[in-house]
């Protein structure tokens, strides 16, 4: 299966029987990023981590018990 990059428009090939193939091809909202693209990010994320100022905009979760 051929895709491509959703940021620098770098076409490849991956496996169709691949795990990353079926979430393409099955649910549209999946984009694809290459290696470097997500490598780029990753290292840039945990950079901005690393200074304190990031914050997760995560959902609190309340316990309930039963």
């Amino acid at each position: 299966m051929k895709v491509k990059c959703v940021l620098c428009d770098k076409i490849e090939s991956i496996d169709d029987e691949s795990i990353m193939a079926k979430r393409l091809r099955n649910r549209p909202i999946h984009t694809y990023m290459c290696k470097q693209c997500n490598d780029r990010i990753a290292e840039k994320t945990n950079l901005r981590i690393a200074t304190g100022n990031f914050r997760f905009n995560r959902p609190k979760t309340e316990d309930q018990e039963w």
